[in-house]
């Protein structure tokens, strides 16, 4: 009986002990780790804000190395009022005076004021000095100024549909919505899983579900829910300077050819770091809620096209890394391609006749690619659009990322592989496009792109993203040979795009749009370019893409002069020096 009384005892001493650790170790976390946490909550109760506490900075970059504000938490003044408080003989005055100072409807207002309503009330947000002095000069108890904390973009519209923004989320809680606000939402918020994963294992005697009690301070609650932690800060691998002038230069073209949408994407090849990615239509994160739904797109990666002859680098590289072609092996074009019934024809209906590989890329010849598509094979030319990325996602640190679509090159039919060598009946995302150029330009090896550098924690300790290969689906020596093909491009096809002393190498894609009758269009097309310099050391890959462009066919006519222009900017940011002599 003794050794089964001291057994208990000691059964008992040891779980009091485990309980006073774990209470001793929860005051820690309250008092020492979540310290700052608390103090915030604190002081925002005590000043009013009653919107976000806390939420990281994010910066974007510069090629000094500076980090530039791009989101941030600000005060903001609101005028408010407490209909109870407001007397029966100052609730007319009430009306007229902030009716008079901020543009409200005057009736909503009034049945505000009158509502008796104990709750405060914004009549309205960020509101100016002026307005502010105004409503303070009506002297009204009951009416007044709060502040309140919310986001604040500093450069309003700049890189926003890469950005998001801070609105609301299905629970009707503050949330990241889109973009890197959305995708990073955990590391900006400051939250970290609580105890939950230490009290999973089975607790047939209810000990665990004790002490668990006591760490969480909760009695019947199932769930830990997630703690408070110390928000991080975020530097973008998006420069502000070539975001800017991307989207000036985008803005540019869509006024020029009153076109319906447009993308620009600045990638640098040797990490895969994003260092533009531009949309229009865009917005303004600071006022999300005048913008149409449809503008918080990222065109980059949720939106799909045929990319047309821009594709066509694609079928070269696979037949010159299988070692079934040169870029001198030649054939004959005949203008036209009779197979399973249908005739299929270069644009314009031209003739090419004699033409080596380089050739069908600078004059753009649909029987070229195919003439290269009937040597590699079906089976073979699917895994070389899949290696590079196509039909899958490319892995960026965004939300909402889609996966494009190839499914035709599944379907076994000869005309689907023959018409997807030139572009068309597969759909691709710009993002996916040009990580596929930057591909050529980086040796054959395939990055997964990212737009965010590094992650700041308090204290300074950094999480910086390390360039990743994803894959290599082609040797070097290809990428070399597609380099000098993709110059000779533009050296002897798009004057527009050359720049004196510099190798760029590019191609031009003028796709037309599915009819939706299951041919295309004669009159609607979009446009897109593809482009790196310096070609055999490239720095930079840009994407330029044009929906609808009106009054103009050909991307290469449409795109190169921006192409160039963007291009120059970049070898001057970056004091390039010139690869020709």
């Amino acid at each position: 009986m003794a050794r089964v009384s001291n057994l208990r005892i000691n059964i008992f001493l040891a779980v009091v002990l485990l309980a006073s650790s774990l209470i001793l170790y929860r005051l820690f976390i309250l008092s020492i780790v979540n310290h700052s946490s608390y103090s915030r909550i604190a002081q925002t109760q005590s000043e009013n804000i009653n919107n976000i506490l806390a939420r990281g900075n994010i910066y974007f970059s510069e090629n000094n190395g500076v980090a530039v504000l791009a989101a941030t938490n600000k005060k903001f003044p609101l005028v408010h009022i407490i209909p109870e408080q407001v007397s029966l003989s100052d609730k007319e005055k009430a009306v007229n005076g902030l009716s008079g100072i901020i543009d409200i409807d005057k009736e909503e207002l009034r049945k505000k004021i009158y509502s008796q309503s104990d709750v405060l009330k914004v009549i309205a947000r960020r509101v100016n000095n002026e307005q502010i002095e105004a409503v303070k000069t009506l002297n009204i108890k009951g009416v007044g100024v709060s502040y309140e904390t919310d986001r604040f973009y500093p450069g309003e519209g700049i890189a926003a549909n890469a950005m998001g923004f801070l609105g609301y989320n299905a629970e009707g809680n503050r949330a990241g919505q889109y973009g890197v606000e959305e995708y990073y939402e955990q590391d900006l918020l400051g939250k970290r899983p609580g105890f939950k994963s230490l009290f999973n294992l089975p607790d047939p005697l209810g000990i665990a579900g004790f002490i668990r009690r006591i760490v969480e301070g909760e009695s019947d609650e199932k769930e830990l829910q997630p703690e408070f932690d110390r928000p991080m800060d975020i530097v973008l691998t998006v420069d502000k300077n070539i975001q800017n002038f991307a989207e000036d230069k985008l803005n540019e073209l869509i006024n020029k050819w009153q076109a319906e949408k447009g993308t620009i994407i600045v990638q640098e090849p040797e990490t895969g770091k994003i260092l533009a990615m531009a949309s229009w239509p865009s917005f303004n994160p600071n006022n999300y809620s005048d913008a149409e739904p449809e503008y918080f797109l990222n065109g980059s990666i949720q939106e799909v096209y045929e990319p047309g002859s821009s594709f066509k680098p694609m079928i070269m590289s696979a037949g010159i890394d299988l070692g079934k072609i040169t870029p001198q092996t030649s054939y004959e074009d005949k203008g036209f391609v009779n197979i399973a019934g249908y005739t299929i024809h270069n644009f314009s209906n031209r003739v090419f006749g004699i033409q080596n590989m380089t050739q069908v890329l600078q004059n753009s010849v649909n029987t070229g690619t195919m003439f290269v598509e009937n040597i590699i094979g079906d089976d073979n030319f699917l895994n070389y659009v899949i290696n590079m990325g196509f039909g899958q996602k490319t892995g960026i640190d965004l939300p909402g990322e889609v996966s494009g679509d190839v499914a035709n090159l599944y379907s076994g039919r000869k005309i689907n592989y023959l018409t997807a060598s030139f572009g068309q009946g597969i759909a691709v995302t710009p993002l996916q496009l040009i990580n596929a150029y930057s591909t050529i330009a980086n040796g054959g090896k395939l990055m997964r792109p990212h737009i965010v550098d590094r992650i700041i924690k308090e204290g300074g300790e950094e999480t910086i993203t390390n360039p990743e290969i994803v894959g290599i689906p082609i040797t070097e020596k290809t990428a070399i040979k597609l380099q000098s093909m993709l110059i000779s491009v533009v050296d002897h096809g798009f004057d527009k795009a050359r720049i004196a002393g510099y190798d760029i190498a590019g191609k031009t894609g003028t796709a037309q749009l599915p009819d939706g009758k299951g041919g295309y269009s004669e009159d609607e097309f979009i446009h897109n370019f593809v482009g790196f310099a310096p070609a055999y050391n490239a720095k930079f890959t840009i994407l330029i893409k044009m929906d609808k462009p009106k009054g103009i066919q050909f991307a290469a006519d449409s795109l190169s002069p921006f192409f160039k222009e963007i291009a120059a900017y970049l070898i001057n940011y970056y004091n390039i020096p010139p690869s020709r002599h």
